[in-house]
């Protein structure tokens, strides 16, 4: 899937005004290698699908052999631990349930673990002085 280069946009909602992007990485138990090429396609597929179901936009993604690394726009109020256990939840019973070798190789798809990082248009070098400059205006 190729996706366009993603611009800072500032969404509204009432009495929010928001911009926030969330780089996310989770990977199978174990570590296991067993997100195969025909796994990695209907598992993108479904990432999309709960995003669009669920009001959060997948600005980029990659399912790698033994993890995934997702890049999404969301409302702080929905709440990116959220978005991640709907991603891992749904995602794992219908992913087990159509491929029965995950069953067999693994007791559960997804490690309860997850890595989250925002993304941000400025460092945080750049906001730590805009800050500090506050007191001198």
């Amino acid at each position: 899937m190729n996706y366009p280069e993603a611009k800072k946009e500032y969404k509204h909602s009432s009495h929010l005004v928001y911009s926030c992007q969330y780089h996310i990485v989770f990977c199978p138990k174990y570590r296991r290698k067993v997100l195969t090429e025909e796994i990695a396609k209907r598992a993108k597929e479904l990432f999309t699908r709960i995003a669009e179901e669920n009001g959060f936009n997948i600005l980029d993604m990659e399912v790698m052999s033994d993890h995934v690394h997702i890049l999404v726009d969301c409302n702080p109020r929905f709440g990116v631990d959220h978005i991640v256990k709907l991603l891992k939840g749904k995602s794992s019973r219908i992913l087990r349930d159509e491929f029965p070798e995950l069953k067999r190789k693994l007791p559960t798809l997804w490690t309860r673990a997850a890595f989250i990082s925002s993304v941000g248009a400025v460092s945080l070098s750049v906001v730590q002085q805009y800050i500090e400059d506050q007191k001198n205006v």
